[in-house]
């Protein structure tokens, strides 16, 4: 079989698997819960590293990140949460990104795109201080992932722009995960994950409204 047709057989079946996914997750969809997730990894010496591959997977599935984020503050707590659930982003992130632009990179013309697509075209141009832009916007973290993989933006810059965009919601998602264990333990402390968690929100959305105004796309 030729080379290139290996590579279309490759691309599609790797395209199946993906959408066979995405409808077993929405199927089974308690599956990939926090509660379902921090029952099988509390108390794990591997907790770590099934956490970051539940992460993976709910980045490739389009299952918000809010969740998993959330999560990694009811299992690790605040700090060793924010650690984990920064790590996870960036390889959840990469994995997307990877994935789809050996599927179809380049294939879809960004031009044809409404609004986001200007986004989209500003990154190729802008590097990783526009990824952070994009990042800071209110879309699905899958979604995000293969939308930028259709760009011509570089790896390093991807992963950098990802990296800084997601710090505010990774730091308010895990704060209010730390925050609801602690409430539902009867621990003490509880107050100030949620207030981080609330400044880490608010933070998140200003940085956002204030990139909008002042670098708005053409």
């Amino acid at each position: 079989m030729p080379l290139n047709r290996l590579k279309l057989v490759g691309r599609l079946l790797l395209l199946a698997l993906l959408i066979t996914g995405v409808v077993a997750a929405w199927l089974d969809r308690d599956a990939l819960s926090p509660a379902t997730i921090e029952a099988a990894v509390t108390g794990s010496a591997a907790a770590p590293v099934l956490f970051l591959a539940a992460h993976i997977a709910t980045s490739l599935l389009f299952i918000p990140r809010a969740l998993i984020a959330a999560t990694a503050g009811l299992i690790f707590g605040l700090w060793w949460g924010l650690v984990w659930a920064t790590i996870g982003s960036v390889l959840g992130s990469a994995s997307g990104f990877l994935v789809a632009r050996y599927i179809y990179g380049g294939a879809i013309d960004l031009e044809t795109l409404p609004w986001f697509g200007a986004y989209l075209r500003r990154s190729e141009r802008g590097g990783w201080p526009m990824v952070t832009v994009v990042r800071l916007l209110p879309i699905n973290h899958s979604v995000v992932n293969y939308a930028l993989a259709l760009t011509k933006v570089r790896l390093a810059d991807y992963l950098i722009g990802s990296l800084l965009g997601q710090i505010p919601s990774t730091i308010a998602f895990v704060e209010f995960g730390a925050f609801g264990e602690r409430a539902a333990s009867g621990k003490g402390g509880w107050l100030v994950p949620m207030l981080i968690g609330l400044a880490a929100l608010a933070a998140a959305y200003a940085l956002r409204y204030f990139l909008r105004k002042r670098d708005k796309p053409t």
